[in-house]
């Protein structure tokens, strides 16, 4: 085949139909010259128009059947304007001219089956073509212009300006190609892909939603696994494993404080610290010597005993101690000398030190250990309601120092729950005066132990309970421990003749004796094989009376009542005024005495019991019995608890109320207090020494012995106990000392009225109204 001339319109073969698109416009059939172009679909019409208002054409393609290494699809992406295909320039708005050395493809030889139209008739045929889509396109605008009045007024002017400018657009380019006759066509420049998509952020939500749930989900059921399917071996393994990393440190409770009736502190808890080391670390074993000598100078504890607190231990189950006391109660600034040496393995922490104002109330209050427990006293014996209960705390150590848990570690803390304060009856400022006078005599009559109590008549509350010798209580262990010991609760003595008291009163009680009969003694008197003489002796045939016996504590004239009580009457007074058990006034230990029971006695008991001997009662017991005298003859329990303070919430609770009884009436109690002046008041009474100026006393003496492990000593247990003012009585104060030689009248009736005296004006009693009366001896 010649090669075609250039202005011969190249041949073309039937372009095939790609898949469902609609023909392109400005192609024509091979096999129907008339259909002109084909319409443009949407697609085209979409693709045509740039957003810089330049049509795809304006770029320049290759032609239709350039080669079959050309993209079979570009087609349908390029609009084709009058069946021509060439190349464009890229200036805008002007159609160019390809450049004429251009290399030109050669057209593709169609099969002769058809004559090809001539030029004319195919520039007729796309002309009329033309008009046609330009027709069917205005149509097709017309609803979508309806549409887009809906839309904002400057997207449709704009839009419909943008179209009807491509339409005029592409009329004038179709005119100037048919002026100009066909082109030559050029290689086809390859138009640049599209950019690719971005990622779609509502699947990546989507798919981190379902990452995150899928997360929690295998969690939670490794938790149920753990809890619920695990087996007893697994979980006791687990649990062995974590307990080899987990250190416990005990949190003590803040201990209750002890305070005196008006809210004085009498023992309290301050903040110390305790020292500790953990044997386990290596560093420390490479010097303990070193260490211990370190330490020693500081608390005061021997080099030896902490060389062998710091040595390894192995405890129960196999495991190695890492956590030894070294010592506790350390003051603060000693502490801290501790920390600065910054010793391996040798730690402080938060501990707490009874404070106690030295010897005061010692031998009641007691103390308490290193391990913050009551060990003696009241602190003893209420060490529940003052301890409160310890916390702890368990964590995950790290490596070396217990006091470092690893960060985000387990922990878990069991707070300490505060004990409770105790509020005693006992008067702070009486009791010091109590006790420093006792202690004053104490050591003038070279007394081996001693004892003073002083009771408000009215209500039973101990006021002062103080012993001879008294100890710091800050170092008990400075001081043997029976020398600690609460005397007036805890010391058993026969009373002696300060229980002839309860002998008058019962027989009173009974009608048995009247205040002003008179009784005829002697020097002396049999009972059984005992002869039982009097320290005042009188003449056989003497005639005494009532106030006159007591005044000279005549033990015949006390045996001759206590014949016509009986045994029996004896035994049931001795128990109402409190003899034979405790009295419950809250101290430790309390001894209980003992009593002789009636068919217990022998016959020389009907002598020994009514003057106090064969009897062993403490010396609380023998000053609740004369309260029950001074109350009009109630007996009202003595107790040294006031109150219950909270240590969580401060609240109070008053202690239950004390028992009472009625022992004798009270006239009766009033003729027999009337009677026990004569002691005081006579010349020649027993216990002239206990006078107090203004105020009218009421007491006995007596000498008995202390009973030590069911043995009498051969000390005298002196005492005198008495009440005042007489006439209408307030307080009831009992001295007892044990001393190698004296009366009670000697030993105890002086310390009574320097106590007495304070008490009374401590506690603003005004003085007696009447002075004391004048007594008759015997006729």
């Amino acid at each position: 085949m010649s090669p075609r001339a250039d202005d011969e319109e190249p041949r073309r073969g039937t372009p095939p139909r790609r898949g469902s698109s609609r023909d392109l416009p400005g192609e024509e059939s091979a096999d129907d010259p008339r259909e002109g172009r084909r319409g443009r679909s949407s697609i085209g019409d979409a693709r045509a128009y740039t957003p810089r208002g330049r049509t795809v054409a304006e770029r320049g393609r290759l032609p239709r059947g350039a080669g079959r290494n050309a993209d079979p699809f570009r087609p349908a992406l390029q609009v084709l304007d009058g069946g021509e295909s060439g190349q464009r320039s890229r200036t805008r708005g002007r159609n160019a001219e390809p450049p004429a050395q251009r290399d030109q493809e050669k057209p593709r030889e169609q099969p002769k089956t058809r004559e090809q139209p001539k030029p004319r008739e195919q520039a007729k045929a796309r002309e009329q073509a033309k008009l046609r889509e330009q027709a069917k396109t205005r149509e097709q605008a017309k609803p979508r212009e309806q549409s887009r009045v809906r839309e904002p007024e400057r997207r449709d002017r704009a839009t419909a300006d943008r179209a009807r400018a491509a339409d005029r657009a592409r009329a004038d380019r179709t005119r100037t190609r048919e002026k100009e006759g066909p082109r030559r066509t050029s290689a086809r420049r390859p138009v640049p892909s599209e950019p690719p998509k971005l990622a779609n952020s509502t699947r990546r939500l989507r798919l981190g939603t379902v990452l995150a749930l899928s997360l929690f989900i295998t969690i939670g059921v490794r938790l149920v696994v753990l809890q619920v399917a695990t087996s007893p071996e697994e979980a006791a393994s687990l649990l062995e494993l974590r307990q080899d990393r987990l250190s416990s440190v005990k949190l003590p409770a803040p201990r209750g404080s002890i305070l005196d009736r008006n809210g004085n502190v009498l023992a309290h808890s301050v903040e110390a610290r305790y020292v500790y080391a953990d044997p386990e670390n290596t560093d420390l074993q490479k010097d303990l010597p070193g260490t211990a000598e370190k330490l020693a100078r500081l608390l005061g504890v021997s080099r030896s005993e902490l060389y062998a607190s710091m040595q390894r231990k192995q405890l129960v189950g196999g495991k190695w101690s890492r956590f030894r006391y070294l010592t506790r109660g350390v003051d603060i600034t000693v502490a801290d000398q501790v920390d600065a040496l910054r010793l391996p393995g040798i730690y402080t922490a938060t501990d707490a030190r009874r404070h106690v104002q030295g010897d005061l109330a010692s031998n009641l209050i007691g103390f308490t250990g290193v391990e913050g427990r009551g060990l003696e006293g009241l602190e003893a014996r209420y060490d529940d309601l003052l301890h409160g209960r310890d916390g702890n705390r368990v964590f995950e150590r790290g490596a070396g120092n217990l006091n470092a848990p690893i960060p985000g570690g387990f922990q878990q803390d069991t707070p300490a729950r505060p004990g409770n304060s105790l509020q005693l009856t006992i008067d702070q400022d009486l009791q010091f005066q109590v006790q420093r006078v006792l202690d004053a005599a104490g050591k003038k009559k070279n007394a081996t132990v001693g004892g003073a109590v002083v009771l408000d008549a009215r209500t039973g509350e101990v006021l002062a309970q103080a012993s001879y010798p008294s100890y710091n209580a800050a170092d008990p262990d400075a001081v043997a421990a029976e020398k600690r010991i609460d005397m007036p609760s805890s010391v058993v003595t026969d009373p002696g003749s300060s229980h002839k008291a309860f002998i008058f009163g019962a027989a009173l009680q009974e009608g048995l004796i009247k205040p002003d009969e008179l009784l005829e003694i002697g020097p002396a008197i049999r009972k059984g094989d005992t002869l039982f003489e009097d320290t005042h002796k009188e003449k056989k045939g003497t005639r005494m009376t009532m106030p006159g016996l007591l005044a000279h504590s005549s033990n015949v004239g006390t045996i001759l009542i206590a014949d016509r009580l009986g045994k029996e009457k004896v035994y049931e007074y001795q128990q109402k005024f409190g003899l034979g058990k405790a009295t419950g006034e809250g101290a430790p230990a309390e001894a209980e005495g003992a009593l002789l029971a009636p068919q217990d006695w022998s016959g020389s008991s009907y002598g020994s019991v009514p003057i106090g001997h064969s009897v062993s009662a403490t010396l609380i017991q023998m000053a609740a019995g004369y309260g029950a005298i001074a109350n009009d003859g109630v007996y009202i329990q003595p107790h040294l608890i006031k109150a219950t303070i909270s240590g969580e919430d401060g609240k109070v609770t008053p202690a239950p109320a004390p028992s009472t009884h009625r022992v004798l009436d009270a006239d009766v109690s009033q003729q027999l207090r009337y009677m026990m002046e004569a002691v005081v008041a006579t010349d020649s009474g027993t216990g002239r020494a206990a006078r107090v100026t203004g105020y009218r006393v009421a007491g006995k003496t007596g000498t008995g012995k202390l009973l030590i492990d069911g043995q009498y000593t051969s000390h005298n247990a002196s005492s005198f106990i008495g009440m005042a003012p007489a006439d209408n009585p307030r307080y009831v104060i009992a001295v007892s000392m044990d001393v190698s030689s004296g009366g009670g009248g000697d030993v105890a009736a002086p310390a009574f009225s320097d106590m007495m005296s304070y008490v009374l004006v401590h506690n603003h009693v005004p003085p007696s109204g009447s002075k004391p009366p004048t007594f008759t001896i015997k006729e």
